[in-house]
């Protein structure tokens, strides 16, 4: 079975146990006004599972192959794929959401994007951070300020 297939199973997995928990076990909790509502806090998880569960299954069964053949993955040449820029990314994810709290929202996402641009290979470091600074500020403000979700905006030892 090809590497893309391996994947989907294994997302498909993850997608059924993420659908089980918002079908069954996240609405029993509900307060019982809620219970009355159209939309519940299980919507969205239950919508995504859903999408992810019939994804993963036109993956496993071929469906998405077009007649032209593509490039497929060689997990026996997985060296010489860009393995380095994936590993910095998924340790940059990992120090983001480590960071979050310390840092606060506005300082340790824009540094996220910045480097996560930089690893990727982009070199104008002006216009890096003037784009990292812009979208950073416009989604906190719009979390914050519009949905009313407090995220702490500066690091703790600033005021934050």
């Amino acid at each position: 079975m090809a590497l893309d297939r391996w994947i989907a199973l294994i997302l498909l997995g993850i997608c059924l146990v993420y659908g089980y928990t918002a079908w069954f076990t996240m609405d029993g909790s509900l307060a019982p006004f809620m219970k009355h509502n159209p939309i519940w806090p299980s919507t969205f998880p239950k919508v995504l599972s859903v999408l992810g569960i019939v994804a993963c299954v036109i993956i496993l069964l071929g469906l998405e192959k077009s007649e032209i053949k593509e490039a497929e993955i060689d997990y026996r040449r997985l060296g010489d794929y860009h393995l380095g820029q994936a590993v910095l990314l998924l340790a940059l994810m990992v120090a983001y959401a480590l960071c979050l709290r310390p840092l606060g929202f506005l300082l340790s996402t824009s540094l996220f994007l910045i480097l996560g641009s930089a690893i990727l290979g982009e070199r104008k470091w002006p216009l890096m951070i003037l784009i990292a600074a812009l979208a950073t500020g416009i989604v906190w403000y719009l979390v914050q300020q519009i949905l009313g979700i407090y995220m702490r905006p500066l690091p703790g030892f600033i005021g934050g």
